[in-house]
């Protein structure tokens, strides 16, 4: 049942567009106009209402049939990174990257041009550019990006990148039409992406995919290292090898979540008075 407010500053709108928001359990990350109006307990008109307001603000996008959350409710909280399951998943394995490589790993996911952190395990060095949970850059100077993008059709990477980045950062790579095409075939032959200070002086990474069940990209995860200490030849010799064995865990681990049957409680019958 929708919330009920307890003092004359209760906004029920806002409180119904977050009970909307917190619908999207693990494991249900689509879902049809009447799953959300049976969850909250809410009217139709009102749910529909509430999702399209919430689509038009970006933080729901429509799905086939049904609808689901976009990265940006990050700015809100966690309930995206609860809807995927993702973090649970790949936390051991990131955490296994990370004392392996001794650098910072993380996992984004695509929003229109950018890339938006869902998860992250640090090392404390300093770098050009903080990164936290929710961070936003240009998706396609990064290696994260890259990945992301390569899984795409041609033309659709080009109705994304078309879009005004709201990342506020100003890459140092900006390729034209030729280049970006010509980087992402070579990244989608060969399954990882590189950027080598094409984001901002300093920065220098390497990201693989993250697939779900279908083999279809959910995210990708990458390495970071300071481009003063890490060369190139360690990042692609050294460090590559373990980001694609942890890329192929971390998609296996989530490929069995997907897969894994889910308990439903059985309804309850009436007693006979």
């Amino acid at each position: 049942m929708p919330r009920e407010g307890t003092g004359p500053d209760f906004i029920e709108a806002l409180a119904r567009g977050l009970e909307v928001i917190t619908a999207f359990q693990p494991r249900q990350p689509v879902m049809s106009l009447t799953d959300v109006a049976n969850t909250t307990g809410l009217a139709r008109p009102t749910a529909r209402r509430i999702l399209l307001t919430l689509t038009e603000l970006g933080y729901v996008r429509q799905q086939g049939g049904g609808f689901m959350l976009t990265p940006r409710v990050l700015d809100l909280g966690v309930a995206y990174v609860r809807s995927m399951g993702l973090w649970d998943v790949a936390r051991p394995h990131l955490e296994q990257l990370v004392e392996r490589t001794n650098e910072s790993c993380s996992i984004a996911q695509l929003d229109g041009p950018d890339i938006v952190y869902v998860a992250r395990v640090a090392m404390p060095k300093i770098v050009t550019l903080a990164v936290q949970i929710g961070t936003r850059f240009p998706a396609l100077s990064t290696s994260l990006g890259k990945v992301l993008l390569a899984a795409l059709p041609p033309e659709e990477v080009a109705r994304i990148l078309a879009e005004p980045s709201r990342s506020g950062l100003h890459a140092l790579w900006q390729p034209d039409r030729m280049e970006w095409e010509s980087e992402l075939r070579e990244v989608r032959a060969r399954g990882w992406a590189m950027t080598d200070e094409q984001l901002a002086k300093g920065i220098r990474s390497v990201a693989a995919p993250l697939r779900d069940g279908s083999g279809r990209v959910i995210a990708s995860v990458n390495v970071n290292a300071h481009a003063a200490e890490t060369p190139v030849e360690v990042l692609i010799h050294d460090y590559l090898p373990l980001l694609l064995q942890a890329a192929g865990e971390i998609s296996a681990d989530f490929a069995r979540l997907e897969s894994a049957p889910h308990v439903t409680q059985p309804a309850r019958v009436p007693t006979p008075s």
